[in-house]
């Protein structure tokens, strides 16, 4: 599937698309104009799916879940599942540092992509494909979770029980030095609970490992 099938929208001006996707260690036009604006309409949009969704809560919860939504990490998961790496242009530096997988250059460019649609086709155009690709994160965000991340809320359920902190220690990394994973184990003692998680810095499958000894305590 082509990328354009996977944002469901066909540029009428394909030239922004090779902007989005061009960082500037390859020349310009580069895509951190783009970006600007792209992420101007992505936390617009994210805003108000999450005001839609849940009228009673109040703005700094909202604010806290929409952070979460729009972070690094999370536009680096669907970067990742768009296949974004296998498209985007750099310079030959870059290239050789690994920076083709950097989660830092793909939800840079994901952002990117989002202010090209933006000035493609206009504002309802660029909150479609946003939506079409949060549609399955916003009908999983749990307001009772604040949009905090997997490992603060291991920590403050383990603070509320008064007992230590969850311990996290890499096992293994697998891969190419630009394409490695992380194996980590989390591991809380004090409720006879641990768990692998895996992703492609030692953060997200950290994060992972939290998430799956959250889901085995119930929490």
């Amino acid at each position: 599937m082509s990328l354009e099938a996977s944002l469901g929208h066909t540029f009428r001006e394909p030239r922004l698309l090779r902007e989005a996707l061009t960082h500037r260690s390859f020349g310009t036009p580069h895509n951190e104009r783009l970006e600007f604006i792209g992420d101007g309409v992505l936390n617009c949009t994210i805003a108000h799916a999450l005001y839609e969704k849940f009228p009673e809560l109040p703005e700094g919860q909202l604010s806290r879940m929409r952070a979460n939504l729009v972070s690094q990490p999370a536009l680096h998961s669907l970067a990742q599942r768009l296949d974004i790496s296998q498209h985007i242009r750099i310079g030959e530096g870059e290239e050789k540092s690994g920076g083709r997988e950097r989660p830092s250059m793909l939800a840079d460019a994901l952002e990117a992509i989002f202010g090209a649609i933006l000035l493609d086709s206009g504002f309802d155009a660029a909150q479609a494909a946003i939506n079409r690709l949060y549609v399955t994160r916003i009908a999983q965000v749990n307001p009772r979770e604040g949009g905090k991340d997997a490992k603060t809320r291991l920590q403050e359920f383990m603070q509320s029980k008064h007992l230590p902190l969850p311990t996290y220690s890499v096992e293994r990394v697998d891969g190419e030095a630009h394409a490695q994973v992380f194996t980590v184990r989390c591991s809380v003692p004090q409720v006879d609970q641990e768990a692998v998680g895996r992703g492609s810095s030692r953060r997200a499958a950290e994060q992972q490992a939290a998430n799956a000894v959250l889901n085995k305590l119930g929490v």
